[in-house]
C-alpha cells in the first residue's frame, strides 16, 4: 500500500464501511491517516473501584465476576449487566441495547472499563462504559488518552481506532517527509512518522499537542508557499497598462448624487494607479455592506472602457448580477457606453445616453461582446463559458469570490483577440463585504494587495441594535407591526442550522445543510403568516427556489408589495432596499459576529432610523457577551477579529467550505504561527524557487494547489 491506495483496497474495510468513510470524504489511505481526532478522552488514570465517585468519569481495571443479559419489563430493551472486581472492591456495569456484548465479554475476562459512575437507588454502577479486554496488545480504547474522531452514522471512533492502529503499526515509518529537514530542526517539529502516531495514539497530552502543532505548521506552510508562489508568478506577467483619464474621472465623480468618502477616494486612486502598470493588478477591496465598493469598481471600469478595452464583472448569483447591471447602468448613463448583462438564454444591453435596457438573443449578445462593442459585461460564472469570447478584456471584477487564479485569468485572456496576440493577463479586482481578519488576509490572500473602505457614507444613521429575550418577543412583534404601519419594511433572517461537532451531519454537503435552512425558513414563514402577522403581507426567499421565483420575491419586496421578507442565511439579500428599516434575526447565537454585522448592514441605507433585533433563546452567558460586542462595536474589521478568536476560522468561513483542513483553520488564529510559516515559505522560495532540492515538497504543493479552493 501507499498513501494513494483507495480505501477499497485496504484490508478489513468492507463495502458497507467504504460507503460510510466516503461520507466523511475519506477515499484513500492518506485521507484515512489524516482524519485526525477533534478531541481526546483522558482514560490514562486507573481509579481503584473503592475510590470511584458518583457522576465522575473513571477508568477502572478488573475481572468480570459474572455477566448476564435480560430485557427490561417496560420498554423491552436488552440490558447487559456485569460485576467487575479489583483489589479494592466491586462495581456493577450496565450496557443498554447492546446484546452482542454477552458474546464479546465473558466471566473471568480481565477488562478495562471507562465511563460515568451513576447512582441507582443506593448502588453505584458504570453506565454504558467503553470496554476493552486486557491482553497482550497495547490498549487503544481505554487506559490511555483515547482519540475521538468526527463520526458519521454507523461509523464510530471505536471502529476508526480498530482500523487505524494496525495500519499505523505497518505504515508509520513509510510516510514520506515533505517538510525540509532544516525547517523541522529550526521549528522543533516532530517528524511526520512520529507525529502521525502521536496524533492518533498519543503517549501524553504534550505529545498530542506537539503532533497537532506539526500538522498545523505543515498545512499553513503549504498555504503560504502556494500564495507566495502565485504572487511571484504574477509579478512576471504582463497586463494592459492603461493611463488614468483624470478629466473623465472628475466628470464621473461630479455626476454622483453624493460625495465620495476619503476611503473611497484612496481605494479608487490606488486601483487606478495599479491599472497604469504593465504588471496585472491583483487587488482585494474590502468594505462593509453599504460602504460604496461598487462606486469604486465602477470608476475603474469606466476608465478601462473609455480607453477602448473591456471589463467583465462576475457575481455569485443572477440576483446580484442584475443588481450590479442596474447600478452600473444608472451611474454610467451619461457616458455613452454599452453595458451588457448575460444570464440564462437571454442577454440584456444598456445603451449609454439612450437610457434604456433591451433584451437581445444570446447569440447576438455574444457577437457584440466578441466584436468589442459591449465594453462592460456583467453576469454570473456564465461569463467564463466557452461560448463567451472577448475582444480585448483588460479587467475582471469579482463580487464575493476572492480566489480567481492566474491560470483562470489566462484562460479568459486567451479568449480575447488582443491578449492572444500579446499574451496579456487582465487586471483583477475582487470585492467583499466580509470583514476578513488580518491573519486570514495575510495568509489566504497574500497574493492580493488589500484596499480597505473603512468608513460609511456621510449622513448614515447608526442602526439601533437590541438583543431580544424570549419574554420580550411580543413587544418586538408589536414594534415591527408599528414600523410596517409607518410604511417601512422588514427583513427576517432564519437561523443557520449547524450540527454538533460529533453529529453525523457535520460532513454532509453544503447542499444538505442549506436544505435544513430552507426548512427553518418555511417554518418561520408559516408562523409569521398565520400566527404573528396574519394582517401583513409576508414573502419567502431561499436558495432552493428557481431564479424566476427568487426574482419575483425580491421585486415584490422592492416594489413594496410585501411588508416582511423571510430569508435563509445562505441567500444574499444584497439588493438595495432603502425602505427596509428593520432586520430581525432568529437564533442570532448561531451566527458569527461578522455575519450578523453583514445582516445588519442591509438596513440603515436611507434617511429613516433603522433597527436590528437579535432574537435568542439561549440562556448561555457567553451568548449575551458575544451579542453585546455587536451592540458596542460598529467596525466590521474589529468584529471579525473577535469572531475569529471566539469561533475559529473553520466556523468563520463555514464548514469544509474552503477545502482547508481543520488544523490549518485553527492555526489561522495564531498570528505568531502565521508569521513563522510565512517566513519559512519566503526562505525556501528565495533559496530554491523551483524546489530542486525538495521534490517531495514540490509534488505535495502541486496536489495542494489542485485541491484547494480558496473562494
Amino acid at each position: 500500500m501507499d498513501l494513494d491506495t483507495p480505501i477499497e483496497e485496504i484490508p478489513r474495510i468492507s463495502a458497507v464501511y467504504q460507503k460510510r468513510l466516503r461520507r466523511l470524504e475519506i477515499f484513500t489511505l492518506k485521507d484515512l491517516l489524516f482524519h485526525f481526532p477533534y478531541r481526546y478522552e483522558d482514560f490514562s488514570k486507573i481509579t481503584p473501584i473503592a475510590q470511584t465517585k458518583i457522576n465522575e468519569e473513571v477508568c477502572i481495571k478488573g475481572k468480570i465476576l459474572k455477566i448476564k443479559i435480560r430485557r427490561t419489563p417496560v420498554k423491552k430493551i436488552f440490558l447487559v449487566e456485569a460485576i467487575l472486581q479489583d483489589e479494592s472492591g466491586t462495581i456493577k456495569a450496565m450496557w443498554f441495547n447492546q446484546p452482542y456484548l454477552i458474546k464479546t465479554l465473558k466471566q473471568n475476562d480481565l477488562v478495562c472499563l471507562a465511563g460515568k459512575v451513576t447512582l441507582e437507588g443506593k448502588s453505584a454502577y458504570l453506565s454504558n462504559p467503553v470496554y476493552e479486554r486486557i491482553g497482550k496488545t497495547e490498549s487503544i480504547h481505554t487506559g490511555r488518552l483515547v482519540p475521538v474522531y468526527p463520526e458519521t452514522a454507523g461509523l464510530s471512533s471505536r471502529w476508526l481506532r480498530y482500523i487505524l492502529r494496525p495500519i499505523l503499526i505497518n505504515f508509520r515509518d513509510k510516510i514520506p517527509e515533505i517538510l525540509p529537514l532544516e525547517i523541522l530542526k529550526k521549528e522543533k517539529l516532530l517528524s511526520i512518522n512520529r507525529a502521525i502516531w502521536q496524533v492518533h495514539f498519543p503517549d501524553s497530552k504534550k505529545l498530542a499537542g506537539a503532533a497537532r502543532d506539526r500538522f498545523s505548521f505543515e498545512k499553513l506552510f503549504l498555504i503560504e508557499l502556494f500564495v507566495l508562489k502565485e504572487k511571484i508568478r504574477a509579478y512576471k506577467l504582463s497586463g494592459h497598462a492603461i493611463s488614468i483619464n483624470l478629466d473623465l474621472i472628475k466628470e464621473f465623480v461630479a455626476s454622483l448624487p453624493f460625495k465620495l468618502t476619503n476611503s473611497q477616494k484612496k481605494a479608487s486612486w490606488r486601483i487606478l494607479k495599479d491599472l497604469e502598470k504593465k504588471r496585472p493588478m491583483s487587488r482585494l477591496l474590502q468594505g462593509d455592506v453599504g460602504s460604496g465598493k461598487t462606486v469604486v469598481a465602477t470608476m475603474a471600469a469606466l476608465n478601462i472602457a473609455k480607453a477602448g478595452f473591456q471589463v467583465a464583472l462576475m457575481a455569485p448569483t443572477e440576483i446580484l448580477a442584475k443588481q450590479h447591471f442596474a447600478k452600473f447602468s444608472q451611474m454610467l448613463k451619461d457616458f455613452d457606453l454599452e453595458i451588457g448583462l448575460l444570464t440564462g438564454k437571454q442577454g440584456k444591453l444598456f445603451f449609454g445616453k439612450m437610457g434604456e435596457a433591451s433584451e437581445i438573443p444570446k447569440k447576438k449578445f455574444l457577437e457584440e461582446a466578441e466584436a468589442g462593442r459591449i465594453k462592460i459585461l456583467i453576469g454570473t460564472h456564465a461569463l467564463i463559458q466557452e461560448s463567451v469570447r472577448f475582444n480585448n478584456l483588460a479587467l475582471i471584477i469579482l463580487d464575493e469570490q476572492h480566489r480567481f487564479g492566474v491560470d483562470q485569468r489566462a484562460k479568459l485572456a486567451q479568449k480575447s483577440e488582443t491578449s492572444q496576440k500579446q499574451s496579456l493577463i487582465p487586471h483583477f479586482l475582487s470585492m467583499t463585504a466580509t470583514p476578513i481578519p488580518r491573519t486570514l488576509a495575510l495568509t489566504l490572500y497574500g497574493d492580493l494587495d488589500l484596499s480597505l473602505i473603512d468608513e460609511m457614507p456621510k449622513g448614515r444613521k447608526k442602526v439601533i441594535t437590541k438583543v431580544v429575550a424570549p419574554a420580550d418577543r411580543g413587544k418586538s412583534y408589536n414594534f415591527i407591526r408599528e414600523k410596517v404601519k409607518e410604511g417601512r419594511q422588514v427583513f427576517v433572517i432564519c437561523p443557520r442550522i449547524e450540527p454538533k461537532a460529533n453529529d453525523e451531519n457535520i460532513f454532509k454537503t453544503e447542499r444538505a445543510l442549506s436544505w435544513a435552512e430552507v426548512k427553518a425558513a418555511k417554518a418561520e414563514y408559516e408562523k409569521l403568516s398565520s400566527q404573528i402577522f396574519p394582517d401583513l403581507k409576508i414573502g419567502l426567499l431561499h436558495g432552493k427556489m428557481k431564479v424566476e421565483e427568487k426574482e419575483k420575491q425580491m421585486n415584490d419586496f422592492k416594489d413594496k408589495k410585501t411588508d416582511v421578507l423571510v430569508s435563509t442565511s445562505v441567500v444574499e439579500v444584497g439588493i438595495d432596499i432603502p425602505n427596509a428599516t428593520v432586520m430581525m434575526i432568529e437564533g442570532a447565537e448561531r451566527f458569527g459576529l461578522a455575519q450578523l454585522h453583514q445582516f445588519r448592514g442591509r438596513v440603515g441605507r436611507s434617511e429613516y432610523q433603522s433597527y436590528c433585533l437579535l432574537f435568542t433563546d439561549s440562556p448561555a452567558r457567553n451568548t449575551h457577551q458575544r451579542l453585546k460586542a455587536l451592540i458596542d462595536c460598529e467596525n466590521g474589521f474589529e468584529l471579525a477579529e473577535k469572531d475569529l478568536k471566539i469561533r475559529g476560522a473553520g466556523d468563520f468561513f463555514g464548514r469544509r467550505q474552503w477545502g482547508i483542513p481543520d488544523l490549518a483553520m485553527s492555526g489561522l488564529k495564531d498570528i505568531l504561527l502565521v508569521e513563522r510559516t510565512r517566513e519559512a515559505a519566503k526562505e525556501i522560495l528565495s533559496e530554491d524557487p523551483n524546489f530542486k532540492k525538495y521534490p517531495l515538497l514540490k509534488e505535495e504543493l502541486k496536489k495542494f494547489g489542485e485541491k484547494i479552493h480558496l473562494e
